[in-house]
């Protein structure tokens, strides 16, 4: 056993002794980025961190109750899974999940397009019987455009 192993390591260390003993350097090419493309990057990623803060800023004014109440209902189901598990065990279950769901996305598509438009009607619903018996019982605040002295 040990024999065969020896034999098979000198086999493939006679086979690439030329070309460790007669090598070249290797060629590297020259890598650039060019100061256009690292502008326009810069500017864009910019745009989208300042729409990101104008986001923050609607919701926590509280201008879009319904954005609002969507971060609510997200944070309270992080803390529910943050409370659950540790970090370790809850990235491994996301990274299981995005490495799961396009796959069973593209599998089943169409069933699951099918299910999606009929769970939007069913939420649109009671979004209009939550929004009909709660939300437009709140009072509104003074709007904007009437300066008060």
């Amino acid at each position: 056993m040990i024999l065969t192993v020896l034999a098979m390591g000198l086999v493939c260390g006679c086979k690439q002794l030329p070309a460790i003993v007669f090598r070249c350097p290797p060629n590297i090419p020259e890598v650039k980025i060019p100061e256009d493309l690292a502008v326009n990057v810069a500017r864009s990623l910019r745009y989208e961190i300042n729409r990101g803060f104008a986001s923050l800023r609607a919701i926590g004014q509280g201008r879009d109750l319904k954005k609002f109440l969507i971060v609510v209902a997200g944070l309270w189901i992080l803390s529910f899974l943050g409370s659950c598990c540790n970090f370790l065990t809850l990235f491994y279950i996301v990274f299981m999940v995005l490495y799961t769901v396009p796959v069973l996305y593209e599998k089943y598509e169409d069933k699951i397009d099918a299910f999606g438009e009929k769970a939007m009607v069913e939420l649109k619903k009671y979004y209009a019987i939550f929004d009909e018996k709660c939300l437009s019982k709140i009072p509104k605040g003074p709007s904007k455009d009437k300066k008060q002295h």
